[in-house]
């Protein structure tokens, strides 16, 4: 599957993604950052990435590694 568009809709909260073969997929960001984002920092490192870099904060999530990510970024 290639990914056709993914952006951050606002009024849903989710950042959807699009494939080629007609999938559609939505990631709730209240729900990912409830998960796991436990500072004001991680909240506003997740924020960030929505807004300005959705494919990044999509693979993250589908690939199991914001954890990860935030680790690493927020020391």
């Amino acid at each position: 599957m290639k990914l056709i568009t993914c952006e951050f809709n606002i009024d849903s909260g989710c950042v959807e993604l699009r494939f080629d073969d007609g999938t559609e997929l939505g990631i709730d960001c209240t729900v990912v950052e409830s998960e796991y984002a436990h500072t004001v920092q991680q909240k506003t490192e997740l924020d960030w990435l929505v807004y300005n870099a959705p494919v990044e904060y999509a693979q993250l999530v589908l690939n199991k590694r914001i954890r990860d990510y935030l680790n690493i970024v927020i020391k």
